[in-house]
């Protein structure tokens, strides 16, 4: 699972010098992407040993309680499924929003959506955030970003043409039955669909300050910064350091501070 984040975070900065090319004269040559703080944590800076042995005490519980070893099994292995799927998509994510806000020259992300999915991704399709706005996100969700500069303006998703393109099945499978047909006759899809339900930021989990212990040892390398700056301060998750952040420069002195970039 670490392994399969750390490739997730490793792309970033290939994908985006692909995008925006590799000239960003405001952009300090030392402010790169350290894509090993991103894995073996969850989006919610959990150590992801600890979060992956969730779906085990769970069928545990179940079994326990009378039900079926087979029931439990297949319950513990769907929370398996979700766990991986978001894990390393939210290190992905993270990895791509740190390597947009240390490059000056871009000023937003644009919401994109994958084949397959939901409704309410599907409303949020082709929105427009600043670089430091918490990406929106559900387990499983597969949906990424992509980075707005003066030069490289992506052409926005248009929820209702994604819509229209879906075949009957599609749309039954994303909308329901009732929905479906409130959209062939005519239903504004934004009313029809609640985007924000079920969606959250990786920071919006009742935690006060998104932190983690990892890579905090005297030998890490974040360890040895934050002793550096303030020896009790938590390693903050990234998308903490955006919400808490008044400046990108603030943003990037954080980022570098807790390891994020080199």
């Amino acid at each position: 699972m670490s392994g399969a984040q750390l490739a997730a975070a490793e792309s970033t900065e290939s994908w985006l010098t692909r995008l925006l090319g590799d000239e960003d004269p405001d952009r300090p040559d030392a402010d790169r992407l350290n894509p090993q703080m991103l894995a073996g944590v969850s989006g919610e800076g959990l150590p992801l040993a600890d979060v992956l042995a969730g779906p085990m005490w769970a069928a545990f519980r179940m079994v326990t309680a009378g039900a079926p070893v087979a029931q439990a099994m297949a319950r513990g292995s769907a929370l398996i499924d979700i766990i991986a799927r978001t894990a390393v998509a939210d290190a992905g994510r993270a990895a791509d929003q740190v390597g947009m806000v240390t490059r000056p020259s871009v000023t937003a992300y644009i919401r994109v959506t994958e084949s397959g999915a939901c409704s309410r991704c599907l409303v949020l399709a082709g929105k427009e955030y600043g670089t430091s706005t918490g990406f929106l996100r559900h387990p499983r969700c597969q949906c990424g970003m992509e980075p707005v500069t003066r030069e490289h303006k992506p052409t926005a998703q248009d929820p209702r043409k994604l819509v229209d393109a879906m075949s009957d099945a599609q749309r039954r499978k994303t909308f329901g039955e009732a929905g479906a047909k409130a959209l062939a006759e005519g239903a504004d899809l934004g009313l029809l669909v609640n985007a924000r339900r079920g969606m959250a930021t990786a920071t919006v989990f009742g935690r006060t300050v998104l932190a983690t212990t990892e890579g905090t040892t005297a030998r890490g390398i974040a360890g040895k910064r934050m002793r550096a700056a303030d020896g009790r301060t938590p390693r903050l998750m990234p998308e903490e350091i955006f919400r808490l952040a008044d400046s990108r420069a603030h943003a990037v002195r954080l980022l570098r501070q807790h390891a994020y970039i080199f």
